[in-house]
């Protein structure tokens, strides 16, 4: 009974320790890497929060035709059809069909660029990765910091760099949009971009970070009995 009282002990610790350092993860705790300045002294970059809410329906909405227009020209999504878009951000299917399918012939089709990646490493100096999982390779936070973390440098061959990722080959595809809007507007819609690649990254998140509060709460909960059974079961052993 004792190993098992240490063993649901432990459990619940890794978890809280997990959940914890998922969180500081998150909220930008590892930062967003170094850059020089104009005086030339390096400073350290901080992560901007990114405003992920899979319940904002709206949000996710703005965020799949962001992803369509701007994105899915040259990176693919090939763990997410277009069907699974319509049906978990409540879309009509006609309506995807209309406005949503840029380089696809079916709603059931994954979101694929079209383009021969030896074309692209051509133009960039390498092929545009598939998205589907970047944000959970790189933290919400640092797709949001990097998508507003490109600033004008005539010596790149677009014209363009990132604080983030220096030297990116990237082109800074937002810029027209950028121009059009305020400096609030274009961190929301950037912000509803990085809501819906987390979203495609991992659509049940919200899901299992709910599932996983219970579960804490009903270990917490056991180590009680536990407890009080380990302590009955000894009582007698000197």
């Amino acid at each position: 009974m004792s190993t098992i009282y240490k063993l649901l002990t432990g459990l619940s610790l890794g978890a809280v320790l997990a959940l914890s350092a998922t969180s500081a993860q998150a909220a930008g705790g590892h930062g967003c890497g170094t850059f020089t300045n104009a005086a030339g002294v390096e400073e350290h970059l901080a992560c901007s929060e990114a405003p992920i809410d899979f319940s904002n329906k709206g949000s996710l909405q703005r965020g799949a035709t962001m992803f369509m227009n701007y994105c899915a020209g040259c990176h693919s999504a090939k763990y997410v059809r277009h069907s699974r878009l319509a049906k978990d951000l409540e879309i009509p299917p006609e309506l995807v069909e209309k406005y949503l399918l840029v380089t696809a012939d079916g709603i059931g089709d994954q979101i694929d660029a079209g383009i021969d990646p030896d074309i692209q490493a051509s133009w960039f100096g390498a092929a545009p990765p598939d998205l589907s999982l970047e944000t959970r390779l790189r933290g919400d936070d640092w797709v949001y910091t990097y998508l507003l973390s490109f600033y004008e440098d005539p010596s790149r061959p677009w014209g363009a760099n990132n604080l983030v990722l220096h030297n990116v080959a990237m082109p800074h595809v937002l810029l027209n949009l950028q121009n059009e809007l305020s400096e609030k507007e274009y961190r929301s819609r950037v912000g509803d971009l990085v809501n819906y690649m987390a979203w495609m990254a991992e659509p049940m998140r919200q899901e299992r970070q709910r599932y996983g509060f219970y579960v804490l709460l009903f270990l917490l909960v056991l180590l009680i009995p536990v407890y009080l059974l380990n302590k009955e079961f000894w009582k007698d052993v000197k």
